[in-house]
């Protein structure tokens, strides 16, 4: 955390294969290591024993306005408002919450544990939800097969032993949408298809 310039309180982003918010918590933590639940796990897409980043973030603006819906089997059987019973009660016992558009947070309130998602947030993609945010809670619950779909995308660092080709395959494909000009300067052609090949079973269709 010294190394970091971190402190208790401090706002960070995480990078997994998604990007969330985060706000330190001091714990003991061997070096080297992150400690975090597993709903921030599951928002980084990441499971334990992955690496992620982490990188102090001093410009996280206040949010004008959130906008969340509930997960459908969350909340069935519940008749209560959501937005009063559950979401400013959790927003207000601990202000000024760092939210990433794309999250999926807990509320637990009235015997029940609701899960919401955050569908859009202003300013984008991240803010803190202080007491002057307006929070809007959609009346249209988001399906669970969605988010699980979500949580079960395949990402590069669920395919192991290729590392070499990955990080070839990674500067084709990146490098050739985020910087295109650079082919035209040194007067090569950008790559339309990549073919791979190699025995069964060596991660060819995840890779894809």
């Amino acid at each position: 955390m010294k190394q970091l310039n971190l402190y208790t309180g401090a706002t960070v982003i995480l990078r997994g294969r998604q990007e969330t918010v985060c706000v330190v918590d001091v714990g003991l933590c061997p070096t080297n290591r992150i400690q975090m639940n597993r709903g921030v796990r599951n928002n980084l897409r990441i499971r334990l024993g992955d690496i992620v980043s982490i990188e102090g973030c001093q410009d996280v603006k206040d949010g004008e306005r959130i906008h969340v819906l509930p997960v459908d089997d969350t909340v069935h059987g519940i008749t209560g408002n959501l937005l009063e019973v559950y979401l400013k009660p959790y927003f207000v016992s601990k202000p000024y919450r760092p939210v990433h558009k794309g999250d999926v947070f807990i509320v637990r309130a009235a015997m029940h544990a609701v899960e919401f998602k955050v569908i859009e947030t202003e300013p984008s993609p991240y803010c803190i939800v202080t007491p002057n945010t307006a929070i809007h809670c959609g009346d249209s619950p988001i399906k669970r097969e969605e988010e699980e779909i979500s949580l079960n995308e395949i990402g590069y660092d669920d395919i192991g032993g290729v590392r070499k080709q990955l990080a070839q395959i990674k500067e084709m494909v990146e490098l050739s949408l985020i910087n295109p000009q650079l082919f035209k300067i040194i007067e090569v052609k950008l790559p339309r298809r990549i073919l791979l090949y190699g025995p069964p079973g060596t991660g060819k269709t995840l890779i894809a």
